[in-house]
Parts: structure tokens; C-alpha cells; sequence
């Protein structure tokens, strides 16, 4: 896959440039009318002081992991390259071998300024935007917090669906675990 470069202006700053690097997964996909680039993806230690951070703030219902559980983060990038507004998806899947599917776990931004959120970009506006948490975090993607069983481990490799209206997949990600 060619490499694929990304850059958009902001508030005064100078631009932004996306390229491939040690510190990223380097997999883009235009998915509808967003342009999304996998940052990381990786399993969450829940006990380690920077992984804890990502799982903050999650419902108090789902924050336990069974002994067949474990904790998986998404970190993504979004940018429009549209000359109108377009929303980030809301709606994403992760699937295994099998046909087994697995949600994100919703966590509000007030709680984890890590997590995801769908939102309107402006032409050339990206997500996380400038000068938030996610953009200066170690990742600097959003985070799409996953709860999967551990037979993921047989079941590879996973695909991250990007979701769009009526739930049809705009595009896809094969996932490293």
C-alpha cells in the first residue's frame, strides 16, 4: 500500500502532515466521505499506569472482565478531505474468523478524553482535534474501547468495520493483536 499523505490547516498553526512512521499502524481507509488511519490497536492492561487512564470513566455495569476477557483499545485518526462538512462515524464492529462481533464500549469524553466522539469536520478538519488529550496522548488517535473474549486469540484476524447509516460498512481494517 502506498503511503498516504494527509494535511489540513488550523486555527493560525502550521500544517499538519500524516505520514508513515515506527509510531503508527499506517493503514488508511476512506470510509464514506472520511478518510480514517488506524493509529494503534492493542490489548489494554488495566493494572499498567498508562492503560488504566483509557479505561476511565467506563459504567460501573461493564468495568469488570471476566477470566476469558480482556481489555482491546482502537486508537483512530479521522480527517475530511471534502469541500463540505461530513460527520465522523458513530458505529463501529470489531469481527473475528467466526463471525463473532464486538462493540465498542460507550464512555462519555467528559469521563475519558481519550474516547472517540462522532462529530462534524469541517473541510480539512480532523479528529482528535488540534491541541486535545487523544491529539498529544501516546497514541494520538481516538479511542474505541473493545471488551472481547480471549478466543479472539484463535480467531484472527479481526476487522474493524466503520460503520455508516443503515449499517452498512463504508470500510475496513484488519486489526493486529
Amino acid at each position: 500500500m502506498s503511503v498516504l499523505a494527509l494535511a489540513t490547516a488550523g486555527c493560525g498553526k502550521s500544517r499538519v502532515h500524516r505520514e508513515a512512521s515506527a509510531e503508527n499502524n499506517v493503514v488508511y481507509v476512506s470510509a464514506g466521505p472520511i478518510t480514517y488511519q488506524l493509529e494503534v490497536s492493542r490489548e489494554l492492561n488495566q493494572y499498567s499506569a498508562e492503560d488504566s487512564q483509557y479505561l476511565a470513566g467506563v459504567p460501573r455495569a461493564t468495568s469488570s472482565l471476566q477470566p476469558n476477557q480482556l481489555w482491546y483499545g482502537v486508537f483512530l485518526w479521522a480527517m475530511n478531505q471534502n469541500k463540505v462538512a461530513e460527520r465522523t462515524s458513530s458505529d463501529f464492529v470489531i469481527e473475528d474468523t467466526q463471525g463473532n462481533r464486538y462493540y465498542p464500549i460507550e464512555v462519555s469524553r467528559a469521563s475519558n478524553p481519550y474516547m472517540w466522539i462522532s462529530q462534524m469536520l469541517n473541510p480539512g478538519g480532523i479528529e482528535p482535534g488540534p491541541d486535545t488529550t487523544a491529539s498529544f496522548g501516546p497514541t494520538q488517535g481516538g479511542l474505541l474501547l473493545f471488551k472481547l473474549n480471549t478466543s479472539v486469540y484463535d480467531n484472527r484476524p479481526l476487522t474493524l468495520e466503520i460503520l455508516g447509516p443503515s449499517r452498512r460498512v463504508l470500510g475496513a481494517i484488519s486489526l493486529d493483536l
